[in-house]
Parts: structure tokens; sequence; C-alpha cells
């Protein structure tokens, strides 16, 4: 028994994930997971990419969506300073947003993405989206509501966290970068050496280009070096509050136990425990996730509630698919990267969990690779 969670069941974990390795079905993984803080696992397993390079535990990974936990904690800091509310329409923080119905859809329908926005991948067709504000630009003129903001659950896989990722820019004093507000409001003060917006360059040895396995992406991530059809995630300069960052394993896992903490690590508080108990509630309640629609009948699943707080995912009452897996409590909280990357907090049991993984998945596949390792790592805790 290694910090109250039993051995021999991390062990197995370890073991599950060699034998998908072995059996093609991602390339690797880096897993971490700690109870009360104490760490109990941290295993680097398989490869880095399709040759037998091993993976190590200090490589950087690009988390996609998992970015959006970052993104999250920015815009509680502003709320917290009195910058905005949960309430302020975005409008009223990005004039160029104004018109029709979406002029009144507030910081709370984005982060709980019930905001009547598209769930589009890229505002325009072809364009680049690297760089912040010809994102939020191409937003302005080209995305509009489908219906009024607080109704149907529609994950935002870039507008709703480019918009809020643009509303803190331009609400600090200082005139920051979003890059800029993000290393020295959360990377530097939480000790999380290895991460950054956009792969810094003395991070991009230790980066793992993320190579999408045989179904793809859905889409391009197109960059201004032009470095290939998912070039966005190699660049340096890259700002994309939505889908971003890179980081290792030990690095998100400090972020994560700041949120299970209640907003401190180490004597630094980045935020308050009242926030992140409205932000870990669930605020879309059994409203199923529109997005997942397809995704959900592709694979013969029944629907499900989508189960979102402010910007966090969370585990819900209901079996049913999740990555969180199934023996979670109903109030764990966290964010995934599409096919590849999560980390989740059970504050009943005071575990954390934290994976990123090489070969990018199928997001169908990705669900139940996730949940079964989730409960494998659940089972452990006595």
């Amino acid at each position: 028994m290694a910090a109250g969670l039993s051995s021999a069941r991390l062990a197995h974990l370890t073991q599950v994930i060699g034998g998908d390795v072995e059996a093609g079905r991602y390339h690797g993984a880096v897993i971490l997971i700690a109870r009360q803080g104490r760490v109990a696992l941290h295993e680097a397993v398989g490869r880095v990419s399709r040759d037998p390079t091993p993976i190590r535990k200090d490589h950087v990974f690009s988390i996609f969506s998992v970015t959006k936990a970052f993104t999250n904690a920015l815009v509680f800091r502003c709320i917290e300073r009195g910058d905005f509310a949960l309430t302020t329409r975005i409008s009223q923080l990005i004039p160029e947003f104004a018109g029709g119905v979406r002029e009144a859809i507030t910081v709370k329908d984005l982060l709980t993405h019930c905001s009547g926005l598209p769930s589009v991948f890229v505002p325009a067709p072809g364009m680049y989206i690297d760089r912040l504000g010809e994102v939020v630009a191409a937003i302005c003129a080209h995305v509009h509501a489908e219906g009024p903001p607080g109704g149907a659950v529609s994950y935002a896989p870039m507008a709703a966290h480019a918009l809020l990722g643009e509303a803190v820019r331009r609400c600090d004093a200082r005139g920051r970068s979003f890059r800029a507000i993000a290393q020295e409001e959360i990377f530097g003060p939480l000790g999380m050496l290895d991460t950054a917006i956009g792969v810094r360059a003395d991070l991009r040895a230790r980066h793992i280009v993320p190579d999408f396995l045989p179904t793809g992406p859905p889409m391009q991530h197109l960059g201004h070096s032009n470095l290939g059809e998912n070039g966005a995630f190699v660049e340096e300069e890259a700002e994309m509050p939505w889908v971003g960052a890179v980081a290792t394993v030990a690095d998100l896992f400090r972020f994560a136990e700041m949120l299970r903490r209640g907003g401190e690590l180490d004597s630094v508080r980045l935020l308050s425990p009242a926030i992140l108990d409205l932000a870990t509630r669930n605020w879309t309640g059994e409203k199923p996730n529109e997005l997942y629609v397809q995704l959900v009948s592709r694979k013969g699943w029944r629907p499900y509630p989508a189960y979102i707080g402010l910007g966090f995912f969370l585990r819900g009452e209901a079996i049913c698919p999740h990555q969180f897996g199934t023996l979670a409590s109903p109030r764990t909280f966290g964010n995934t990267g599409y096919g590849s990357a999560i980390f989740w907090v059970d504050p009943a049991r005071e575990m954390t969990f934290v994976c990123l993984t090489a070969g990018v998945m199928d997001e169908a596949d990705n669900i139940e690779r996730f949940q079964r390792l989730s409960d494998i790592a659940l089972s452990a805790a006595d």
C-alpha cells in the first residue's frame, strides 16, 4: 500500500497500459496518481512515436483541450479581482463580438458551453489558428449563434475559450500577451517549469510532436510557419487558449493539486475555495452534450448528461461512458484533451490522476481507454 493506494492494483494499471501499447492502440504514456498529495505511481510506458525511442517521465506533451483548464483559472482570477463577472456579456469585453443573439452571451455561458455558438474547430476554412488576435477577429466576423444562450449544451472546441482568453488579455492592466499572463500568473508561481503556451524553444527537444493515429484529427491545425497540417502544435509563438499548451505530467500534477487543495499549493494561493466550489458544481443539469451526439450513436451508446461545471467536466451521477471512470465520486472534476490527455481530481477520495499519451486516438476509443484506466486507479483506493 502506497499513499493509501494498493501497489498491486497500480502495478496492474501499468501492465494494462503496456498491453495497450503492445497491441498498437497508442505509442506510450506517462501516468501519475496521488492521494492526499502523496505520489503513489509515476511511470513512463512505451514509446514516443512509431519509432522505438522510449518515452520518459520528463517528456513534454501537447495537451490539446486540457489547455482550457489554464484559461479557466485565469478567468477565475479576473473574476476574483473584479475585472469582470460571470454575468458579464462578452460583447462588453470584446465590442466586435456585438450583434444578434450572441450579444447576450455571458462569461458563464462560455464556461458552461451553453452559449448557443456552433461547435466549430476553426472560424474560417483554411485559416491559420496560432495567433489569438486573428482567430478572435475571425470569430467575430464569421461565428454566429445558432440559438439563444443558456439553452442547449454543445461543447465548444475553439470559440468559447478563444473569446475567454481574449477577455483575459484585454482586461490586463499591464497589456501583456495571453502567453505572458499564463506564465506569470500560473506556471511561474506554481513552479511549472516545463509548461508553456506554445512550444518554448528550450522545451522543443523533449516535446512529443502529436501523431494522429489512422482516423486522424477532425480538421487541420495550421500555423504561420507552414509546418504541416498540424503545424500549429509545434509553433513557438502560438497563442491558442483553447488547445495550445504543452506540459509534462509532473507539471500538470502540480496544477491539479492546486485545484484539489482549494486553490493553493506550497503556500502560493492562485484561486479562492469559493470560486472553485462554484466551478466544480454541475451547471448543465441532465442535458446531453450535443457535440457528442454523433460520437454516441456511432458507438451505439445511449445519450448521457454532459455534466459541465464552470469550465471543468464533472463525473456526475449517471452510470455512463466517462473518462473519469464509473467509480469516481460525483463531484470529481477535471479536463481532457482530444484523444490523448486527461487530469481529474476526486475530492471525496482525495485522489489526483494525470495521464498524457503519445499517439492521438479516435475520441470515442479514447473515452473507453481512459474510463478503463481511471476505474483501475480508483479501485486501488482503500
